[in-house]
Order: structure tokens, then sequence, then C-alpha cells
């Protein structure tokens, strides 16, 4: 069986793992990071298909942990909203080329991190949400987790304002991305981005993916959040940048 054997590739998808695995165990966030930072030295779409099969585990881990605090409303309103936004990313990926997607990711990143940075609010009252808003946001975040595996911000959008109790959040956001993950399946075989040597390096990192996860769980009830989400937003803007840079690169090329 082959496998890439680039250590460049491994130089990106060991930290990456980690990162998912962190945010698939409960601390969201950083698991933004992942995809993006694969992008670099993989097309996009190449990229969020090996960490595709390692997510799936993860999700199947971290559901099962969180099965029992998670809330059915948000559940509700979003997922018909995350069906449509799978089904749009799914028609724009196989009409662009690798140029666009890449500059849509760099964008994308960079539009996140800024809008974390200056538009920053704490929230003082609890918002009452609406069920059309959860359909928008919920189909927002399937979209941009279809196409780069990031759609935590759109998620956050909806879910951070009502404060949920803490591990009902966390439980609520495990179950979603595990369903928006599970959809994704047929549109990255429809675009031929499974291969023989992607899924063997799945494979190589499910040990990782696994440690990383349950590390996850653990940081998620003992440590702070603020730091983590600076870090992540500081990565996210950087690899934006030269996200950004690439895609430019190759469509004025």
């Amino acid at each position: 069986m082959t496998f890439i054997t680039d250590p460049l590739f491994y130089a990106f998808a060991i930290p990456a793992v980690i990162m998912l695995g962190l945010s698939k165990g409960g601390f969201s966030g950083i698991g933004m990071v992942a995809t993006p930072l694969l992008a670099l030295v993989l097309p996009p779409l190449e990229a969020a298909a090996i960490l595709l099969p390692i997510i799936l585990l993860q999700d199947a881990l971290s559901c099962w942990i969180y099965r029992r605090v998670w809330d059915p409303w948000n559940l509700k309103v979003m997922l018909p909203g995350a069906v449509v936004g799978v089904g749009a990313a799914w028609l724009f990926a196989a009409h662009v080329s690798e140029g666009v997607i890449r500059l849509s990711v760099g964008l994308i990143a960079l539009g996140f991190a800024l809008n974390a940075w200056l538009k920053r609010k704490r929230i003082d009252e609890i918002a009452q949400p609406k069920a059309s808003h959860g359909a928008f946001w919920g189909g927002a975040a399937a979209f941009t987790s279809t196409l780069i595996q990031i759609g935590g911000p759109p998620y956050f959008a909806f879910v951070l304002p009502q404060r949920l109790e803490k591990m009902i959040y966390v439980g609520t956001t495990v179950w979603f991305f595990a369903m928006v993950n599970a959809m994704k399946v047929a549109p990255y075989f429809a675009l031929g981005q499974f291969s023989t040597s992607g899924l063997v390096t799945s494979a190589l990192l499910i040990p990782l993916a696994i440690v990383s996860n349950m590390l996850g769980v653990w940081l998620v009830r003992i440590t702070p959040e603020a730091l983590f989400y600076k870090i992540t937003n500081l990565l996210v803007l950087a690899i934006g940048i030269e996200l950004t840079r690439q895609g430019l690169t190759q469509l004025l090329g």
C-alpha cells in the first residue's frame, strides 16, 4: 500500500491532526487551523479529504463522550440549513480552479481572524435565537466546513450568544459538526478527492488523532479557552495571508 512519504507533509499534518483532536475533544476553535495549515502543502480539497476520515473517527469518540449533553433545538434548526450548505459547497468546488479555492480559503481565514480581533464584543445579555437565523448560520457553517473544514465561526455567531451551559454547548457543537462531516462523504467521493494513498495516510495518523482527541476532552475541563483562541486567531491570520498569496499567484500566473 502506498502513502504520502514527503517529510514536509508530515511537518504540517501532525500539528493539524493535534489541533483537530483538541477541537473535537471540546476545545472548540483551535481546529479551524487544521485544513488551512495542511492546504499550504496540498490542494485544499485534497487536504480536507485526507483529514475527513480522521475527523469522522474523532467525531464518533466525541459523540460517545458527550452523548448525554447537547441541545436538541439548536440541532433541529441548524441541520436543515447545513444540508443546503454542503450541497452549495459541492457545486462551488466542482466548477472552480484550485487557485480560486486557495484564494477563497485564504480570504475566509483572513475574514474570520480579522473579525475576531476588530469586532470582538462581550456578550452581556442572552440572545433570543430565531429558527430562521439558525438555518442561515447552519448553512454557512456547513458551506465553509465542506470547503476548508472551517465551520466554527458561522456556528459560533448563532450559538455563543445563547450562553448555553458549558458542557451542553460543547456537546451541541460536537454533534452538529459530526453530522455535517458525515454529509461530506458523498460530495468528496463525487469530486474524486479520496485516493488509496490519501486513505492509507489518514490511517497512519489515526493513533495521533485518538490521543489528541482525549487530550482535548481533558483540557476542556481544566484550561481557560481565551489563550487558545488568541493563538488560533494568530495562526488563522498568518495562514490566511499565505493562502491568499498562493491563490493570487496561481490566478495571475
